[in-house]
């Protein structure tokens, strides 16, 4: 008799450790997710318009979790979004794993071509950088694109649904226990093996649940600040040796860690919307580009004593820039955040940059974001401005807020097991990772975990 697994999140590690279980065909294998499958789930985003009124369940949740309506960018490097080398302790088991995500996504209709940055090119952009204070980190990407995400992860569902995967959607896991996972529809899932994959969304659940359960967990950084927009033409001479830039910066004032993240070359800054506030992120479509490109600019906050939870501080500022936006995200040029004054629709749109976003409401990022925060993002935008010159100008446009939360980061022995015999954990809900291949990966190791206990060897 084959021996049950549950997963609880149908997210990328969620769907990656069903993958590696369904290969060996020696599990059943069930995935709860509180959210639609990929085919079922829908945004306007799908139709290059600004999404303002979808719900927190549809963007966040469903197959495919918060990723599906990203750009589906896949950073090929096992120390960005995480420390695969950390987790594993090999730097040459944590290449095997990025490679081995890679493989999948384009067996399910990834792009084949990818994105790696001539060296010759690279190592001016290095010096550079590095002359203004700023490291340069080059990496291979595979750019999926955010229309065509849906379809990978699609792709993905079938494969595990062939092999025998079972799905239990639009139902949440409320309540963990040592061989069983109790359903919001009363049923009470029994199993040999568990893999809590949340995501995201879930990370306030996930975290209650190990305090239940007696798990150790601890506080990770946060990153907060804001999302950029310029002219594309700015950003073209960096996005054409690198598709996604990522450029690492130490501030003069406070030496507090910045940036770079998610560049969207050609892309749209987006509003995603949370049970008690909203926020910004972007997309890129490789059908339908823009004229602008986008990126976050974040500023790592890590707290002591007396209050070490980051996420609640986030969350406090995230809610307060969402009253002054009145339930939408602030904008502000650089030029009038310099002049300490608000800005307005009219003076943006004197501006050389017109936002690809109008849901957000023109006002004063410095009554939203602490200053220590803001003092920060300013000086990494003039950093920076030595490396991309206009980066610094007048018309840049700047939105609030744009945070990246961290979960509690679960404590697990080897292959992310949990202290609860055979209660595994991965993905970012569990503080593991903070991207799609690094989820994914988590999620392979659980699997391969569960593979080890009984003795089976991964395909």
């Amino acid at each position: 008799m084959k021996k049950k697994v549950v997963i609880v999140g149908g997210g990328v590690a969620g769907l990656f450790a069903a993958y590696e279980l369904a290969e060996s065909r020696a599990f059943d294998v069930t995935i709860v997710e509180m959210g639609a499958n990929a085919s079922e789930r829908k945004c306007p985003l799908e139709r290059y318009k600004m999404c303002t009124r979808c719900k927190p369940c549809n963007i966040m949740s469903g197959v495919g979790g918060a990723g599906l309506f990203s750009s589906g960018l896949l950073n090929l490097h096992p120390r960005i979004g995480g420390d695969l080398v950390e987790l594993v302790g090999s730097e040459k088991r944590a290449w095997d794993l990025v490679e081995y995500v890679d493989q999948i996504f384009v067996e399910c209709g990834a792009p084949t071509i990818s994105f790696k940055p001539d060296e010759a090119k690279v190592e001016e952009l290095e010096r550079k950088a590095a002359s203004a204070g700023i490291t340069f980190i080059p990496i291979v990407q595979r750019l999926i694109g955010t229309e065509n995400a849906k379809r990978v992860i699609e792709k993905l569902e079938e494969k595990l649904k062939s092999k025998g995967v079972k799905f239990i959607l639009r139902t949440k896991a409320v309540k963990v226990g040592r061989n069983e996972v109790l359903l919001s529809s009363g049923v009470a899932l029994h199993y040999d093996y568990c893999v809590l994959a949340p995501g995201r969304s879930g990370m306030r659940w996930l975290a209650e649940q190990m305090a239940q359960l007696n798990v150790k967990t601890s506080h990770v950084p946060v990153d907060i600040g804001v999302r950029v927009e310029v002219p594309a033409t700015i950003m073209e001479p960096i996005c054409s040796i690198q598709r996604d830039p990522k450029f690492h910066i130490y501030t003069s004032h406070f030496d507090d860690f910045v940036r770079t993240f998610c560049v969207n070359h050609h892309g749209y800054v987006v509003m995603e919307v949370y049970e008690d506030h909203v926020g910004v992120n972007g997309h890129s479509f490789l059908e339908k580009p823009s004229p602008n490109t986008n990126f976050a600019l974040l500023s790592r906050i890590e707290l002591t004593e007396p209050l070490e939870d980051t996420t609640a501080y986030g969350n406090a500022i995230a809610r307060q820039t969402t009253i002054l936006g009145g339930g939408r995200p602030l904008l502000q040029k650089l030029g009038d955040l310099r002049k300490g004054r608000r800005s307005t629709w009219k003076r943006i749109k004197l501006g050389a940059v017109r936002p690809t976003l109008d849901a957000a409401t023109p006002g004063d990022l410095s009554m939203g974001l602490p200053h220590r925060i803001l003092t920060s993002i300013i000086e990494g935008i003039e950093k920076l401005d030595k490396v991309i010159p206009g980066i610094a100008s007048d018309s840049t446009l700047l939105y609030a807020p744009e945070i990246k939360y961290s979960a509690k980061k679960v404590i697990t022995g080897e292959n992310l097991e949990t202290a609860v015999e055979n209660l595994f954990v991965a993905g970012d809900g569990a503080g593991l990772s903070r991207g799609i291949v690094g989820a994914a990966a988590t999620g392979i190791i659980a699997a391969r975990g569960i593979l080890g206990k009984e003795g089976v060897e991964a395909a």
